[in-house]
């Protein structure tokens, strides 16, 4: 009997597709004739009937087990007398047929919310009926309503979490501040961006002694303040529910979908200057060596005596006799305090050999219509290190203080890379000849010492980038197994209750051990297919660190099991948030250069794949890709090892870093995708790696003439034309791929302290 497995499928916009196995194997191929029948999303058992051309495993569609209910977005569009929704997500590969009585109140052209109401069949589309009316295409904001529908954010505050919200105090009462520590007088203070609206945390730092005497041990007093959400936030409660379903906060340009009311995010809960606040501290005793000596926690009331931003605080910094010192002249030394402890942790950051890579991290402006005015470069400056350093310290402290008391609770884990990314980084690094490698059982301090060591090379950025793709994204567990890139024993998060879920546990957690009791979890859904697909690859990256293979991940208790499910929602909301921002940027960026079709530009590789280059504007940050048919007229082939595409016939060789100018050739708004084409050679300089030696250094790039050979040369020729027409063919399919195949260096947030 031929193998049957289940899965889900995932559309394709050439009209095929494939199946994400649910036993974490590699995807099964399904041809256009059986994605008739079935719809992206759709849960699905395949036989697997042969391997297709490529080699992949092709499967047959035997039975739909489970209908995707996500809803499907796309413009309504009338064709002879015809009514149907046509996807924005090309990935769903038919339109929707809607009946007349089912059009609601939409006109032709808008975006609407459809709810199937008949599946596809083999020889029938899909019918449905509109459930909502979005809006015009090009009205303001159009892109974040698609995202939100289409990655399911949850975006309306339940009635019963809006009319609980309404029955919360304005301000902190008299019986708030019961069995707290008094910390009004102290002058902590928030520094966040100019853009921020709701402040988590407040810090504030003096020199300080630990004993007496010449033994006494110099350093700095840090406490970190952090709005205490879950005083006002119980358990269970409907702001409570609200909460947990979102997870998280999600931040668009323009436009933030808070995890909290704002009531609660903006008013109560944020850390607002010369108004008291309720919060959860930890007070530490920093050595200047930069170790946390000791620690406490106890919930406090506080009064914020400035409100900061970044800029100012690095102004101050760097001039302490300036002009934005001199506005705040009471507060310069508390600032330095500050400097003085982040120098301390900065010295512990380096002896442990944390990963500190510099990315460039890029901020959208819009104007009042939403449209992109610019892209601007968001630099990091000392206040930003400071801020970090003072919340790792404390998110620190906090996975010790949860760990040294033996309570179940959230540890934000990253780990180390896999065999497998391990392997193909040793066969990079060997390929370049850096003359430097990993051990088989790599330290974070290998990798920061090979960024370190070849941060002045021309290639830095591609070295780089490989180091952090070989690196696996951080999840929330509560299977403690360090943080490796941070190099840390234990780590969680603390520092941010009013836009992440799982902070908010952990100061339930940390409460719960104070009061010498337990917290228990309240009742959570069944897991879904993101926490499921999350679950797998945690299993399998523990059982490929056990060193026996055959024994197997220790099993968890049902308090356990409960845990490792909030973390995996937790994990796969924080992803949902991340591709819905992304999925607008693109849209915005999409829109913004329509504008500078046929333009052209300077740029540099930032990605090589089997099917081309992603090239990224050095002017505007914008990442495009130049399809391998745009690189002229010889074959090219994808060198896995050196990540890089080489000319087979000029040896031209295209990688990570590679500066190039292209044109702007073709923008696909539907598609979030824009592609260049390389300006040739008389038309403007590509400046690319140059051929190896022994490679034909003497044949032009992009030219296939043969003239004048011999006949046995002409038959290379013949050859090698019907390689390239292949090329060509086998490439077409890949063009829309881009985003499924291409493999992303880093992800680049721009907002505050996400590690």
């Amino acid at each position: 009997m031929l193998e049957e497995v289940e899965g889900i499928v995932q559309g394709h916009r050439d009209g095929h597709g494939f199946v994400s196995r649910d036993d974490g194997a590699p995807d099964i191929y399904l041809p256009p004739n059986e994605m008739r029948a079935v719809l992206h999303k759709d849960r699905v058992k395949v036989r697997i009937v042969r391997s297709d051309r490529k080699g992949r495993p092709e499967g047959r569609v035997v039975e739909i087990t489970e209908r995707s209910k996500q809803p499907i977005i796309g413009r309504l569009l009338q064709e002879s007398g015809v009514w149907l929704v046509a996807p924005e997500d090309k990935r769903y590969g038919q339109d929707v047929l809607i009946p007349k009585g089912a059009t609601s109140v939409a006109k032709p052209g808008q975006v609407v919310v459809v709810e199937l109401i008949e599946p596809p069949a083999l020889f029938g589309q899909p019918v449905g009926r509109i459930k909502e009316v979005l809006g015009e295409v090009d009205d303001p904001g159009m892109e974040i309503e698609i995202a939100v529908r289409k990655y399911s954010v949850p975006h309306e505050f339940s009635d019963a979490c809006v009319a609980l919200a309404r029955t919360l105090p304005d301000k902190v009462r008299p019986q708030d501040k019961l069995h707290r520590i008094d910390l009004t007088d102290i002058p902590l203070v928030t520094i966040d961006g100019e853009d921020a609206r709701d402040f988590d945390d407040a810090v504030y730092c003096e020199p300080a002694n630990k004993g007496r005497g010449k033994a006494a041990l110099k350093g700095w007093r840090l406490l970190v303040a952090i709005a205490d959400v879950s005083h006002y936030v119980e358990t269970g409660n409907a702001i409570d529910v609200d909460a947990y379903d979102r997870a998280t906060s999600v931040y668009f340009p323009r436009r933030v979908i808070p995890m909290l009311p704002e009531k609660l995010s903006n008013g109560l809960c944020s850390l607002n200057p010369e108004v008291e606040r309720l919060c959860m501290v930890c007070d530490m005793f920093v050595t200047e060596d930069g170790e946390v000596d000791a620690y406490q926690f106890y919930p406090a009331v506080m009064w914020s005596h400035a409100r900061f931003t970044y800029t100012e605080v690095a102004a101050i910094l760097g001039n302490t006799r300036g002009p934005e010192a001199s506005k705040r002249k009471e507060r310069v030394q508390d600032l330095l305090n500050l400097h003085g402890v982040y120098q301390a942790l900065l010295k512990s950051r380096h002896k442990r050999g944390a990963v500190d890579f510099e990315t460039t991290e890029t901020q959208i402006v819009c104007d009042e219509n939403g449209r992109i005015e610019k892209i601007v470069p968001r630099t990091r400056n000392t206040a930003h290190r400071l801020i970090e350093e003072a919340m790792l310290a404390a998110n620190v402290c906090s996975a010790d203080f949860i760990a040294q008391n033996k309570h179940q609770g959230l540890f934000r884990v990253h780990e180390g890379p896999t065999p497998e990314k391990q392997e193909m980084l040793r066969n990079y690094l060997k390929a370049s000849g850096i003359g430097m490698s990993i051990s088989d059982k790599p330290a974070p301090g290998e990798f920061q010492a090979i960024a370190e060591a070849t941060k002045d090379r021309p290639d830095a950025q591609q070295i780089h980038s490989m180091l952090l793709r070989s690196m696996s994204q951080a999840i929330y567990t509560p299977i403690n197994s360090g943080h490796f890139g941070l190099a840390f024993d234990a780590y969680t998060h603390f520092t941010s209750p009013i836009r992440r879920y799982p902070d908010l546990l952990v100061h339930r957690v940390i409460k719960a051990i104070l009061a010498k009791s337990k917290y228990q979890l309240p009742a959570l859904p069944t897991p879904g297919e993101a926490h499921a697909k999350l679950a797998r690859r945690l299993e399998k990256n523990l059982a490929s660190r056990v060193a026996n293979p055959e024994t197997k991940p220790k099993k968890l208790n049902a308090e356990g099991t409960a845990w490792q499910a909030a973390g995996l929602h937790c994990s796969a909301n924080e992803r949902r948030a991340d591709e819905a921002s992304r999925d607008v940027e693109a849209w915005l960026k999409c829109k913004y250069m329509r504008e500078h079709l046929g333009e052209e530009y300077s740029g540099v590789v930032s990605s090589a794949t089997t099917f081309g280059l992603f090239v990224t504007l050095d002017a505007m940050y914008v990442e495009g890709l130049v399809h391998i048919t745009e690189l002229g007229g010889e074959y090219f082939r994808f060198d896995e090892a050196r990540q890089e595409l080489r000319g087979e016939r000029t040896g031209i060789r295209y990688a990570i870093g590679t500066r190039v100018r292209i044109q702007v050739s073709r923008v696909d708004l539907d598609g979030r995708k824009i592609d260049f084409r390389l300006v040739q050679e008389g038309a403007g300089s590509i400046p690319r790696l140059p051929p190896e030696k022994g490679v034909g250094r003497d044949i032009k790039p992009g030219r296939a003439d043969f003239a004048g050979r011999s006949d046995s040369d002409a038959g290379a020729g013949a050859a090698f034309k019907g390689k390239v027409r292949q090329q060509r063919s086998t490439a077409k399919s890949s063009r829309s791929s881009r985003s499924a195949e291409k493999v992303s260096p880093t992800t680049k947030k721009t907002t505050k302290k996400r590690r």
